[in-house]
């Protein structure tokens, strides 16, 4: 089980962009250290989402003492450093290294978010058994807490989520189906009276587009009847008699 825990927020707001991001990806069990006042008819509540009607208002108001003896602790961070001489943990993880190292870990962690202003500070680092950071432009790397919080969590969906508006894969057409829309092209490519000599070359990059475009069954059907079309209001063109 993933948890999340937000220290000494400010920010009401900042609060309610965390649980939402947790509803978005499929963690519920927030914990609350040192909080700003959650009015339900405040920014909390407003920003939370659908998250307002669970995650939020189930919060668990907590200590960090009582966050590191129950669990595995990520402490996050945007300040690391590359020195461990310069820093009191090091090394640190980026997000995605972190989803790998928890995906066979059987412990319950808890993911801890800091402050606004500051994040976590060196001694609450100091108690965390491990610590991520999200790699950002050096040039600005510090990310708002809503912002950081969603940019792990996101990472760590494949540890929370069942299943993804996503599909794992398109539904191709099937060979006849590619077929028929590639015979279609060339029924066009005549009916325009494209040139004999090009029509050859016509026909294999079309076939290579479409090769590589995996179109679905509708599709296929879609592009063949916008082509049959068009070769049936293609105009012939005139033969010498017509012309005189």
């Amino acid at each position: 089980m993933i948890a999340v825990a937000v220290v000494g927020a400010k920010t009401p707001g900042n609060v309610g962009t965390i649980a939402r991001a947790m509803k978005n990806f499929g963690l519920s069990e927030l914990y609350l250290v040192d909080p700003p006042e959650l009015d339900p008819e405040g920014d909390a509540y407003g920003f939370a989402g659908h998250a307002r009607e669970d995650v939020l208002p189930n919060a668990t108001e907590t200590t960090l003492e009582t966050l590191t003896e129950r669990f595995h602790t990520v402490g996050t961070t945007a300040v690391t450093n590359e020195d461990a001489r310069s820093h009191v943990r090091y090394p640190y993880r980026t997000p995605a290294e972190l989803r790998d190292s928890l995906r066979d870990v059987k412990t319950d962690t808890c993911i801890v978010f800091g402050r606004e202003r500051v994040g976590l500070l060196n001694d609450e680092l100091a108690v965390m058994d491990e610590v991520v950071s999200i790699p950002a432009s050096d040039e600005y790397p510090v990310l708002n807490l809503g912002q950081a919080a969603t940019v792990v969590l996101y990472e760590l969906r494949e540890l929370t989520v069942d299943s993804y508006q996503h599909p794992d894969a398109i539904e191709r057409a099937d060979e006849s189906e590619i077929a028929g829309l590639n015979e279609q092209f060339g029924a066009l490519l005549e009916a325009i009276n494209h040139p004999d000599g090009k029509r050859e070359k016509a026909g294999r990059l079309f076939r290579r587009v479409v090769g590589r475009a995996h179109p679905t069954p509708r599709e296929a059907r879609t592009l063949r009847g916008i082509l049959r079309r068009a070769g049936e209001y293609a105009v012939p063109p005139a033969t010498d008699t017509e012309e005189r």
